[in-house]
């Protein structure tokens, strides 16, 4: 059963991908978000689109149980208890999600990257200086792919309030 910080971190993302706000997430939802991502940075959104409609097909096929194309918070909570035993399936997402971060392609994410990345979550400017420099382990002023998929593997397995993946999407 997860936890109740996996609980309050998962309904951090399930919020802000519930485009409509109608309790579940849909296919629709991540057209949504690859939209608001798209007009937030600049360039050519293809790439971007690509990764995370395949990111909704592994959460859809991960977690959707009774197969109507809508995910449910209970349906995503019952693959967050599973995610320390898949977490090849974390790393792999974690590496699709850093490639969509990682707008200039030069293996890094920036603090504006990061920034960006939030607020096409949000739909808000949320600070987040506080936040990257917590992700930011050994202070370069930028997070690393490894340093990524090591949050990110935080954030959706583990239970450790103070572990810097903990605040991946923002504070908790």
């Amino acid at each position: 059963m997860a936890s109740d910080l996996q609980k309050r971190k998962s309904a951090i993302v399930f919020r802000a991908m519930d485009a409509n706000d109608d309790g579940y997430l849909e296919r629709a939802d991540f057209e949504a978000l690859t939209e608001r991502w798209a007009g937030i940075r600049d360039g050519d959104g293809t790439r971007l689109r690509e990764l995370v409609m395949n990111w909704w097909d592994t959460l859809r096929s991960a977690s959707d149980e009774n197969r109507d194309d809508r995910v449910t918070f209970d349906e995503l909570l019952s693959v967050v208890d599973n995610l320390g035993t898949m977490l090849d399936l974390v790393v792999a997402t974690a590496e699709s999600m850093f490639e969509a971060v990682d707008e200039d392609g030069d293996g890094e994410i920036s603090a504006p990257e990061y920034g960006r990345l939030i607020r096409a979550w949000t739909g808000a400017d949320t600070p987040t200086d506080a936040v990257f420099a917590r992700l930011d382990l050994d202070g370069d002023g930028h997070i690393s792919k490894g340093e990524f998929a090591r949050h990110w593997v935080e954030f959706w397995a583990g239970d450790d309030e103070d572990a810097p993946g903990t605040h991946v999407f923002g504070e908790v």
